[in-house]
């Protein structure tokens, strides 16, 4: 298809600002911090069991109940940001995060923790859909791949930086720091915000939509709770089916009522612009990519090679710095010839980077394991933006808002239920391997007798013949275990890079579109 690439910026309900550049670098400050603290604060989970003396699920809540406020809070942005103002919500949301993180790093619990994080993600939730539509609005359309470019790096780099940062800070200075690490950069960020962000007003809008608000967050906090909790509580437990099956019904509901009410909470009609339904499926298939890559390689070094949290962050660190170099270029190769290319390379470089670590073992080089992710990145970096900009110039300026809001919901979204499936993949088949190698260190085996060596040789040592014995088991159940989980770590990158090679083929029939008129011409499903 042929893409639609007329000259001229668009019009629309409010004129690009001609100061762009710092009104961008403020609103990329409010962006990252909010990805960062979805990241940072994971490496810290051990920390925070022995400082509140509680067990590993307990600790997970500080993780868990921010990714579950941000699914409950992003659907309401779109309608607070029409009413009261793209600058004012921003600067709002701003504070509430930096306040809630001053509140978490003063803590005396878990609980206390838990309900601090709460807070922030109440602000850190509005930020990302607040500074995307923001950014639509101050930079002329020329420019705007160049602008989503940059503000791109909030969200590919800060899950990359998160673990470095945090394992420096926990390992070397205070676990606190972590949270406390935001209250200057949040205050410099919300002076920066009143003085130079484009004071873009509000209009009169509908009353809000509390049927489509309650089955929104109900609908979206079950299915990221039993997205979170599905591997501690069982996936076929009752509790999670039934959170499951509850999500699902109230979020048909939500999808009822916003297609048939007055005032909905989100426009889901912005799904008649074909060019952004497709992208928003591609940019699913990018996040489940990007994720796979940044929980399983971290979990690979540091429960099969033995690296702790600062080495693996360093080993990742180059790839983040990729990703620092290729997106802003991708934006630049973006406002030049659309997004339909720079996504179809990216994810081939993606998927290619994805695949070769389907050979990943204990003796990978972790200089050979820097320079796959880096291919990754390379991949992550020339698509993810194009694809988020070419959809979003699909819609017209006044939706602009919704289709932000919806945008940041499925990527969240995407996100979680991608890793969880994922992981349901990894240990069904960490649980064949096991099977099968358990079958191959079968008495009179050559491992069993590779292993029975290693006991005797112990018993020699001055071992006792029922302590070589125990040795000898234990060995050959920590070998099978590793032996296993490697397959099937390498067997779940081999999938990812099938889907996001399928991903690539389907980038092919991506639109740009470069001006209102140009979205107006063809508004409904191509």
């Amino acid at each position: 298809m042929a893409e639609a690439a007329a000259a001229g910026p668009a019009t629309g309900s409010s004129a690009p600002s001609k100061g762009w550049g710092v009104a961008l670098f403020v609103v990329v400050i409010g962006a990252f911090m909010s990805i960062l603290d979805s990241s940072i604060v994971n490496i810290a989970i051990p920390t925070i069991e022995n400082v509140f003396n509680v067990n590993t699920q307990g600790a997970e809540w500080v993780v868990t109940i921010y990714i579950l406020a941000l699914g409950v809070v992003v659907p309401i942005s779109s309608w607070l940001g029409d009413k009261y103002g793209l600058k004012q919500i921003y600067v709002f949301s701003l504070t509430v995060f930096t306040i809630g993180s001053a509140l978490c790093g003063a803590s005396w619990s878990v609980g206390v923790l838990s309900g601090f994080r709460v807070l922030q993600a109440l602000g850190g939730g509005l930020i990302m859909p607040t500074t995307m539509s923001l950014v639509y609005r101050m930079v002329p359309r020329d420019r705007i791949g160049t602008a989503m470019g940059f503000w791109g790096l909030a969200l590919i780099m800060a899950p990359a930086i998160g673990p470095t940062l945090g394992g420096y800070l926990v390992q070397y200075v205070d676990w606190r720091l972590i949270f406390y690490v935001n209250v200057p950069i949040g205050i410099v960020g919300v002076l920066l915000a009143l003085r130079y962000l484009p004071n873009i007003p509000g209009h009169p809008v509908g009353r809000l939509d509390w049927a489509g608000m309650v089955t929104a967050a109900a609908g979206l906090f079950g299915l990221l709770l039993a997205l979170s909790e599905g591997q501690t509580w069982g996936w076929t437990s009752e509790g999670i089916l039934l959170l499951l099956m509850g999500s699902v019904a109230a979020l048909v509901l939500f999808v009822y009522l916003q297609m048939t009410g007055r005032e909905p909470l989100l426009d889901l009609r912005v799904f008649r612009y074909g060019s952004y339904a497709l992208t928003n499926i591609l940019s699913m298939v990018v996040m489940v990519g990007m994720y796979a890559g940044v929980f399983y390689v971290p979990l690979f070094l540091q429960t099969v090679s033995g690296y702790g949290a600062m080495q693996t962050g360093l080993i990742m660190m180059p790839a983040a710095l990729v990703t620092a170099i290729f997106m802003p270029l991708a934006g630049r190769i973006y406002d030049l010839v659309g997004a339909r290319w720079p996504v179809f390379v990216g994810l081939l470089f993606m998927g290619y980077g994805t695949y070769v670590f389907h050979s990943l073992s204990t003796a990978t080089p972790t200089l050979v394991v820097a320079e796959w992710l880096m291919i990754r990145s390379v991949g992550m970096g020339l698509a993810m933006m194009p694809l988020t900009t070419a959809g979003m110039s699909a819609v017209p300026n006044p939706k602009i808002g919704a289709a932000s809001s919806v945008n940041n919901i499925l990527q969240r979204v995407s996100g979680a239920f991608g890793l969880a499936a994922l992981t349901g993949v990894l240990q069904d088949q960490t649980s064949a391997f096991t099977s099968t190698l358990s079958a191959a260190y079968s008495p009179g085996s050559a491992g069993a007798a590779l292993m029975a060596g290693m006991g005797h040789a112990i018993q020699a040592a001055g071992l006792t013949a029922p302590g070589a014995q125990l040795v000898d088991a234990y060995l050959i159940t920590g070998e099978i275990a590793r032996d296993a989980f490697v397959l099937a770590i390498d067997n779940v990158f081999v999938l990812t890079a099938a889907l996001t090679l399928a991903g690539a083929v389907v980038a092919l029939f991506v639109k740009t579109y470069r001006t209102e008129g140009a979205r107006d011409a063809a508004p409904a499903m191509e």
